[in-house]
């Protein structure tokens, strides 16, 4: 079986970081060919730079075609959205975020929606977040896509969000996240796995590793013990026949094809 017809997707959360033109790339020596490069190695990719601005469709087209069947592409939708907007009046750069994504065409894959951790002082509680989504999620259109969604207060990853999830068929993201819970408290919550597949992302402390470095070209932090917690949960779900999409960021613990490499191994 090829890793086009595993359940199993890993990959970096984006595939330019400084240091990887040396530690990562071989052969591609200009920023526009280690798409192509990266691709040869993963089978899937997040976009993190689509959260701070839309690309182009030119160099969307221009992903699409430098890498191979059955490649998938994960994007952050705008920060417009999720973070100034917040949900609101952004009918238009909902519509406009996924006519271009949609031209990934069948290399599209899931679309995230990334939150910010709302502190009590800014007013957002649980409900008024739900009742704001569930306005929000009538814009989502039914077919032709799929969402998953990151909130980043602990407290909130309770029944009253995991049923509005499953209702409307959009996957709550998992994070490894100094704020979050640990995976075996995670997967303890009845029906965690509330879309058609798992979206699973290992950040890390940005803050607390940028104090070590900020060249993501070798491990600088041991995290294979975290990481083996989040292997044998992930296992139950690809053995019920659900598809996983897992992203790691440089910031989880310096260099993450290292840890894309451990994961790989440890989910075999």
């Amino acid at each position: 079986m090829t890793w086009q017809d595993s359940l199993l997707r890993l990959g970096a959360c984006s595939w330019t970081a400084k240091g990887w033109e040396r530690a990562f790339y071989q052969r591609a020596k200009r920023p526009t060919d280690f798409i192509a490069e990266y691709a040869q190695r993963y089978s899937t990719v997040e976009i993190d730079a689509s959260f701070y601005a839309l690309p182009k469709p030119e160099t969307v087209e221009y992903w699409r075609d430098s890498t191979p069947d059955g490649f998938v592409f994960a994007a952050k939708m705008p920060q417009v959205i999720t973070h100034q907007k917040f949900l609101e009046g952004c009918g238009d750069d909902l519509q406009r975020s996924l006519d271009t994504f949609s031209l990934f065409g069948e290399k599209l894959g899931p679309l995230l929606f990334q939150f910010p951790y709302f502190a009590k002082a800014q007013g957002v509680e649980l409900s008024s977040f739900l009742r704001r989504f569930l306005q929000f999620s009538s814009l989502l259109p039914k077919a032709g896509f799929q969402f998953a969604v990151e909130v980043r207060n602990k407290t909130w990853i309770s029944q009253p969000l995991i049923d509005l999830f499953h209702e409307h068929n959009l996957a709550l993201a998992l994070i490894d996240h100094p704020w979050m819970a640990p995976p075996g408290q995670l997967f303890r919550q009845q029906g965690i796995v509330t879309g058609p597949f798992l979206y699973v992302r290992w950040l890390g402390d940005r803050k607390g590793i940028e104090k070590m470095t900020t060249v993501w070209d070798k491990t600088v932090i041991d995290r294979t013990r975290d990481m083996e917690r989040w292997a044998p949960p992930i296992k139950e779900v690809l053995d019920r026949g659900v598809r996983v999409y897992g992203y790691v960021n440089n910031h989880y613990s310096g260099y993450a094809p290292a840890d894309i490499e451990f994961l790989a191994q440890a989910l075999k």
